[in-house]
Parts: C-alpha cells; sequence; structure tokens
C-alpha cells in the first residue's frame, strides 16, 4: 500500500496494490477533494522471474501505440484477461510524447541502434517448441523511423550572462533553480500523465510544476508563467526611459542551456494530429467514459501561407463575412458552396460528373477564384491535387460538421500531448484487470501446425504463454512474414521557435497552418504550432509540428518551408541584421527531422501469418485518427464478434471488487461518524449521493471546456 499523488491538485490518493507471484494486479480506491477527478492508474513495471508471470491469458497484444491500447481497453472493458507488453521504455510506441530531455535520449538510443547490428537468438525458444507446432519469430529491432537529424540554432551561451543583464525578478531565479533539478528526470513523461475531465486552462495550468516553487495567482491563465508577460511587468514598473533603451530584447533571449533547464515543461509528440470535434476518436472517448482520464484545449486558428504570407483562412460564416482577405464577391461565393457542401448528396446533378475527376477540377467548375480554391482544397477539405470531387466533398462536408461543437473551429488537442490519449485507454485496461509490461517482448509465436493459428507465444525471458488472439504493431513483423516491403513515408519535423508565426492579441492560441505545395511535385505541408498553455513547450517559446507525405528524406521535404516561414541562423544564436526581412520571422532555436513508416494502407492479406494474429499498422499521414479507431474497432468485432466495442466505464464510486459488498459513503469533512447507526445499519438509509450522476454528465462534456 502506498501514497500516489496528482500532479495538479497534490492529493494524496490511496492505491491499494495486490502484488501475486511477483506480477501486478491493480486494486485502485480514489480519494480526493474533487470527486468528480478519475484518477490514473499508474502500473509499476517490476523487476519479476520470467516463470512469475501468469501462463495463459485470452488476448497477448504486444506494442502500446493508440490502436493497441484501444484493443487492450475493449478486451479486458468485456471480460478478457489481457497481457499488454512493449519493448520500449514508455507508453504509446510512435504515439509517444516526451520531454526535450526524455527526446534528447530517444535520439541517442536512435543513433546507437543503427551502429549496433542485433543478431536474433533463436536457442532459447527452439527447446520450448513441441511436435506438431511450429514458430514465427519476431523482430527485436524497430526501422519504423528513419533519417533522422537535429540541429540546434540557440546560442550554446551560459545562462549566467543572460541573468546578469536582466533586472531581478520573483520567478526568474526560482524557476532557473528548481527546473534544472529535473533534467536527469526519466527518459520520457509518458507515466507521469494527469487525468481530469471538465477543467479550464488554469487548471491545466499546474500539471508541469509539480517540483517548483508556487507562483502568484494573480497571473493570467492563458498566459501562465510566461516570459513575455514578466518582461512587460518590469517594462511597466521601470521608471520611463528613453526608447533607445533595448534590456528587453537581451532578457528574451532563450539558449540551449535555457531549453535543457526547462526540459521538463516540453511534451514533444513524434506524431502531429488533431482530433475532431466530431470524430471517431472524440465519440469513444466520451462513450468509454476515458475522457475524464484528459483534458482538452480547442484549436484557436486555422492559417494558411500564400505568397510567403500567413494570414486566417475564413471557416465559418462569421469568419466569412468579417475576412478582410475576400472581396464581397468571394464571400457570397465562398457561402455558397459551403453551405451546398453541408447537404451535398441531396444534389447529385452539381457533381455526378465530376465524380472521377480531381476536386480541383470541380471547384474550377463553380467558379470559384485561386484564392477560395487554395482555401477549400487545403485549408478546409485538407486534400491533395489528385482526390477525387467525391472524396473531397465529404472532407469538406466533415469539417464543416465539427464547427461549434466546442469552438470556432473543428479541433482539439489534448493538453501534455497526443501520448495521453494511448495512455488512457492503457488505465482503463489496467482498471479491469490488463497486466501491462514494459521493456518486455515477445521472441516468436508458436503456431499449432493442424490449425494455423497461434497457440501460445514466447517472450524475451523464455517464458511459454498461452492465448487465444494476439495482436501486434506492425514494427514487430518481419519482412519475411510481409508480401511486399514497399512502404508509404511521412516526413516529420518538430521546432522550437521564440514566437508565433501570425502574433495577435493572445499569444496563446493552437494555431493549425496549411501551406499549398511550394513547387509542383512538392507535398503539402501541414503545420501545428502550439503554445505553452497547451502544456508542451517552456513559456516564452512555440512547439511546431510539420508533416507531409514524403518526396524524399525528411530534411528535403521541409528544410524549404522551414526557410520561407522561420528564420534559420547560419550561426547558433546569430541574430538578424537590423531592418532586414528575417528579423520579422519567429526564429528557430532548435529543429529534429526524421521519416515515419506509413504502413496505414496494408491490411491482413498483406501479411503471411496465422488468422489469430492481428497487425495493428502505426500513425498514418491524415489529420485526424479515425483510421486507427475503426482498425481496432475492426480487430476487435473480429476477436469478440458478440460484444460491444468499449462500453462505458463504471464511475469509481459504483465499482464493487470480487468479494467485497457494497460500502455506504463515508461521512464527508463536516460530518461526524456514527457507529450505534452504522451498527444497525442506518447508514443505508441514508440519501444517495448524486455525485455518480455528476460525473456522468461530466464525463460526457469533458471537451466543452474549451467552448
Amino acid at each position: 500500500m502506498f501514497l500516489l499523488y496528482f500532479k495538479t491538485w497534490r492529493i494524496p490518493v490511496l492505491k491499494i496494490c495486490c502484488v501475486h507471484f511477483g506480477y501486478c494486479v491493480f486494486k485502485c480506491v480514489y480519494f480526493s477533494v474533487r470527486h468528480d477527478i478519475a484518477c490514473h492508474v499508474t502500473v509499476c513495471s517490476f523487476k519479476m522471474a520470467a516463470e512469475d508471470l501468469p501462463s495463459q491469458f485470452d488476448v497477448v497484444i504486444l506494442g502500446t501505440g493508440l490502436t493497441e491500447s484501444v484493443i487492450a481497453a475493449a478486451c479486458s472493458r468485456v471480460g478478457q484477461s489481457v497481457l499488454h507488453l512493449d519493448r520500449r521504455n514508455y507508453y504509446a510506441g510512435n504515439w509517444a510524447s516526451f520531454t526535450f530531455n526524455g527526446l534528447l535520449s530517444w535520439i541517442e538510443e536512435y543513433k546507437n541502434q543503427q551502429k549496433v547490428q542485433i543478431t536474433e537468438s533463436e536457442q532459447v525458444w527452439r527447446s520450448l517448441i513441441d511436435e506438431g507446432e511450429d514458430v514465427v519469430p519476431l523482430s527485436s529491432v524497430d526501422s519504423s523511423i528513419s533519417n533522422l537529424e537535429v540541429f540546434c540554432y540557440a546560442s550554446e551561451e551560459e545562462e549566467k550572462e543572460e541573468e546578469t543583464k536582466a533586472p531581478l525578478t520573483s520567478c526568474q531565479p526560482v524557476n532557473a533553480e528548481t527546473v534544472s533539478e529535473e533534467t536527469t528526470g526519466d527518459s520520457t513523461e509518458a507515466q507521469d500523465t494527469v487525468t481530469g475531465d471538465d477543467t479550464t486552462a488554469s487548471d491545466a495550468k499546474t500539471q508541469n510544476e509539480e517540483h517548483e516553487v508556487s507562483e502568484p495567482e494573480e497571473e493570467q491563465h492563458t498566459s501562465d508563467i510566461s516570459e513575455p508577460s514578466q518582461s512587460q511587468e518590469e517594462k511597466d514598473s521601470q521608471p520611463i526611459s528613453s526608447p533607445a533603451d533595448p534590456p528587453v530584447e537581451v532578457e528574451k533571449k532563450i539558449t540551449y542551456q535555457k531549453l535543457v533547464k526547462e526540459g521538463r515543461r516540453f511534451n514533444i509528440d513524434l506524431v502531429s494530429k488533431l482530433m475532431y470535434s466530431r470524430g471517431a476518436l472524440v465519440d469513444l472517448l466520451i462513450k468509454s467514459n476515458v475522457s475524464r482520464y484528459a483534458e482538452f484545449k480547442n484549436i484557436g486558428r486555422i492559417l494558411t501561407c500564400r505568397n510567403g504570407k500567413v494570414e486566417q483562412v475564413p471557416c465559418s460564416r462569421a469568419d466569412v463575412f468579417a475576412s478582410k482577405q475576400l472581396t464581397v464577391v468571394e464571400k457570397r461565393m465562398l457561402m455558397k458552396f459551403l453551405t451546398f457542401c453541408l447537404d451535398f448528396e441531396q444534389h447529385p446533378e452539381e457533381y455526378q460528373d465530376y465524380t472521377e475527376k480531381p476536386f480541383r477540377e470541380f471547384l474550377k467548375n463553380k467558379k470559384l477564384t485561386e484564392n477560395l480554391q487554395d482555401f477549400v482544397l487545403h485549408s478546409i477539405a485538407m486534400v491533395t491535387q489528385q482526390t477525387l470531387t467525391e472524396e473531397g466533398l465529404k472532407a469538406t462536408q466533415h469539417f464543416l460538421r465539427c464547427l461549434g461543437r466546442y469552438g470556432n473551429t473543428p479541433f482539439l488537442f489534448p493538453l501534455n500531448g497526443l501520448g495521453e490519449i494511448p495512455q488512457c485507454f492503457c488505465r482503463m485496461c489496467a482498471v479491469f484487470g490488463g497486466i501491462y509490461c514494459l521493456r518486455h517482448s515477445v521472441q516468436c509465436l508458436v503456431v499449432d501446425k493442424a490449425s494455423n493459428k497461434v497457440k501460445a507465444v514466447i517472450d524475451t525471458r523464455g517464458q511459454k504463454i498461452s492465448c487465444s488472439h494476439f495482436v501486434v504493431e506492425d514494427s514487430y513483423i518481419r519482412d519475411e512474414q510481409r508480401q511486399s516491403t514497399a512502404y508509404r513515408q511521412i516526413s516529420r519535423a518538430v521546432l522550437i521557435t521564440d514566437r508565433s508565426v501570425l502574433p495577435s492579441e493572445s499569444d496563446q492560441q493552437i494555431s493549425l497552418v496549411t501551406i499549398p505545395p511550394l513547387e509542383s511535385s512538392a507535398p503539402a505541408v501541414r503545420m501545428v504550432e502550439l503554445c505553452s498553455s497547451s502544456m508542451t513547450c517552456m513559456p516564452g517559446t512555440y512547439l511546431v509540428h510539420l508533416t507531409c507525405s514524403s518526396s524524399g528524406t525528411a530534411q528535403e521535404d521541409l528544410a524549404p518551408v522551414v526557410s520561407e516561414l522561420f528564420h534559420v541562423s547560419t550561426i547558433p544564436g546569430e541574430e538578424p541584421s537590423e531592418g532586414a526581412e528575417e528579423r520579422s520571422k519567429p526564429a528557430v532555436l532548435w529543429v529534429m527531422y526524421f521519416n515515419m513508416r506509413d504502413t496505414s494502407a496494408l491490411d491482413s492479406s498483406s501479411y503471411s501469418l496465422p488468422s489469430n494474429v492481428h497487425v495493428c499498422t502505426g500513425p498514418d499521414g491524415s489529420l485526424g485518427s479515425d483510421c486507427s479507431i475503426k482498425l481496432a474497432e475492426s480487430v476487435f468485432h473480429h476477436i469478440l464478434p458478440d460484444e460491444e466495442f468499449c462500453p462505458p466505464a463504471p464511475n469509481p464510486e459504483d465499482i464493487i471488487y470480487d468479494g467485497d459488498g457494497p460500502q455506504a459513503e463515508g461521512p464527508g469533512f463536516d460530518e461526524s461518524v456514527n457507529t450505534e447507526a452504522e451498527e444497525e445499519g442506518a447508514a443505508h438509509e441514508k440519501n444517495p449521493s448524486t455525485e455518480p450522476a455528476e460525473m456522468d454528465s461530466v464525463a460526457d462534456t469533458t471537451p466543452s471546456s474549451e467552448e
């Protein structure tokens, strides 16, 4: 029995852990001031003897990405015994989020993996194979990431020089000291996530401040403890001075040492995605009650880059009529077209001649101007030049139907990064009895020759574990088990910058930027710019994700876009010269390029595997996660065709564990305990608590806090 502390509220939560034969089965009892908070389950990884794991499970799942985690939660929820493994030391696989220091460790591991040739050992498991059994070996090397390049453009000078030039404040020394003690943390923050529900950004603000000294509470909830607001306070408090005095610029300068010291404030995603407010993922989060484990922030604006200029995209009725980029005629044309798209199925005569033609041609036929065509194609439908008309109309319709549910854009983003979402489903699986082991993998599958089905797996510690179904992430499959090794690739870039690409009154907005192809042969680029209130970067910086389909290496695909929108210094820490056009651009402090394998186009016929082996593809190149959720539901129904997919989880107050009877609610803070009444059974006659119903309403409206 031990205490776990909420990062947000610093409330002790009692966790009862039953350890049986070396592995963990968790029963969780929650005590908190706010009963509408559902605490997460952290599944510890103990060093255990291999023979101590149970020898039989209904489902063994290898990999903790989004698809695998949803399947694990769905199976565990309906009573299946689940063993969930991952060879990595962090959750979520290629969907993971890292602190800056954790990402540096991940980069180092990647480089070391490229140098070391790993030989597959077969001697251990060969002795465990009986007559009538065959084996399917799995890969022990992850080759889904390639062409990784890292560049640092921030000054590498000591931060002391910067501090002596800056005026003394109450926040700077404290933050620098407290965060510097945290730089030796784990390689990822994935296991330290915080649960919650219908909270505002002011609640989420404290999630990354567990070890820090409390700050004054008078600050704005959207700006956190941002350095720009500190500099403004200092300017206001100082006596009037001459305009030629520029110490503020020195004060705002962010060095590489600062990034490392504040590394725990970052949550950097390997894959960049947003959540459509009426998409499959949001619907599943609400239906399953998993939404209570996470917090979300609305995307504030949608931007586009045309002719080197960043401008806002008018996507709602109010935006269209308020837009200064469109003429009066263009506003009418756009409104008429968007109204048509909302129910285009009712007017097939309008588009039936273009069903086999590109969407761009249909837009031209509708007499939309070049300006409007770019808005619709790249920023609203978000499709390519080759996309067919019907698909483009459906994408536009989906975008429009998502507007207004939680804000003025169709998108939500999970606080602390996308890596939170797979972990939320892992928590649900663990609550219902799932067993988790990180740094633990499967060497091979044991196949019954007569039925050609997997009957067991042999893990990396030499234990043979029986199972009825085996779910595996694509990166564990060897090339000899694939029908084809030709994959699509995604080009990714992650940037840390010093300011927004389009400054506005509020510096705490998440922006989606669509960038049309710079050349006819180049792909369109999608950019997501995250502010510090999204809990993904330190105050005074922005975290920028760029994604596109690959035509070369990630650096070849995305470096021209980075140069177009940002200032990239030739010497670390160098500032652009006075009056230069580059001075108006945000400066890149640090950038990472890499390619990620996209196997979303593959299906079960693409692999030579037994029928009860289900392969889950990794992240795809689209903006949403519908592909992964639909795959998870398909695999679940293949395993359990008669069961409901992810039914709502009961509230913690409603759970009765095996061997436990119903328990009356304990006394509140202002109530006294009446022992005589309890003995007489009067406690069961008290008015029932209204809190479970309150939890139901909160779980269904969690994202609406961002409206």
